[in-house]
């Protein structure tokens, strides 16, 4: 007999906290369902548990089939759910939010609609990047080529570090087997990423449309976290991954930037950046019940160029 009629909403208090949770998890060529408080993932080898409260955002490949009720539980649970077609070429994501509060929210529109703030916080993210680079004065379009010029250099860099041959930035919307096994690497990340950044702008109630570097798109602010980290962790677990052979390139790189993710706490600093970035201080009138809290005070570690379209050109 269905139990889900009979459980209430949980509560922000009862959610694991964002900077607690897995960074993502793959599965492909199974059916999602759910047991309880756990989503299931059924296939040949039997059945795997997963706690629904433990995911940031759970990739769906290739062959997999979800259920209205593992659906159901993940939106309560506030993970973010991407499905992404062959070799992780396309995102789809929603959640639900992990806080009742708008507040981040309200500092993220009123920071975006002024042009002297919104570009501001564009700066700031520069300084986040690239902190030997002073960009004080500079505009959006200067921020835009000083990343390029920045990104072309890590790719160099990262290349000659992991010894993987390196041409440019070589990107195939309709056959990601044509670009080189470097090139599969960093879409792969690319869209890691965004899962990733996706999951704890939702969590914090933030706006995906809202972006300060990119614009026009419905995932800009989301682009614009994911580019954070993306010449510090992605990048580097890419050529990683390329440079030990041409095969499964986007399952190594996946693996490796799990890896990395977890090593450097990545949702606690995501959720750091984007309070410190929107000057946000938590109202101290909030409930408890209202007030969610995404920093780790446990210190617990875990085991487990613009874009305007679907897919990534890092």
């Amino acid at each position: 007999m269905s139990t889900v009629s009979k459980r209430s909403l949980s509560s922000p208090r009862e959610l694991t906290r964002v900077s607690d949770r897995a960074s993502f998890l793959y599965l492909e060529r199974c059916t999602v369902h759910r047991d309880d408080n756990a989503i299931t993932a059924t296939d040949a080898d039997g059945i795997t548990h997963i706690p629904s409260a433990t995911i940031g955002t759970l990739l769906l490949g290739p062959g997999t089939r979800v259920t209205h009720q593992a659906m159901a539980l993940l939106g309560e649970s506030g993970a973010a759910v991407v499905w992404v077609g062959e070799h992780g070429v396309r995102y789809y994501a929603g959640g639900r939010s992990l806080t009742r509060s708008s507040g981040l929210l309200e500092a993220q529109a009123t920071a975006w609609a002024n042009r002297r703030t919104r570009l501001e916080v564009a700066r700031a993210m520069y300084r986040l990047r690239f902190p030997d680079e002073d960009p004080s004065g500079r505009t959006r379009d200067d921020l835009l080529r000083m990343e390029g010029r920045r990104l072309k250099q890590c790719y160099r860099r990262e290349a000659a570090r992991a010894g993987v041959p390196w041409k440019r930035r070589d990107y195939h919307r309709d056959d990601f087997t044509a670009a080189d096994a470097p090139n599969q690497g960093v879409t792969a990340a690319a869209q890691c990423m965004y899962g990733v950044a996706h999951a704890v702008v939702a969590a914090l109630g933030c706006s995906p449309g809202l972006g300060f570097v990119h614009s026009g798109h419905e995932r800009s602010f989301v682009l614009d976290i994911a580019d954070l980290y993306k010449t510090e962790i992605a990048i580097p677990a890419a050529f990683d991954a390329a440079a030990q052979g041409e095969d499964d390139v986007p399952t190594r790189t996946r693996r490796a930037l799990r890896d990395r993710i977890n090593k450097t706490r990545l949702l606690e600093r995501c959720a750091n950046d984007i309070k410190k970035l929107l000057r946000y201080e938590e109202a101290e009138t909030a409930t408890d019940t209202d007030r969610v809290r995404l920093q780790s005070d446990g210190g617990r570690q875990l085991d487990s160029g613009r874009n305007y379209g679907d897919e990534p050109i890092w």
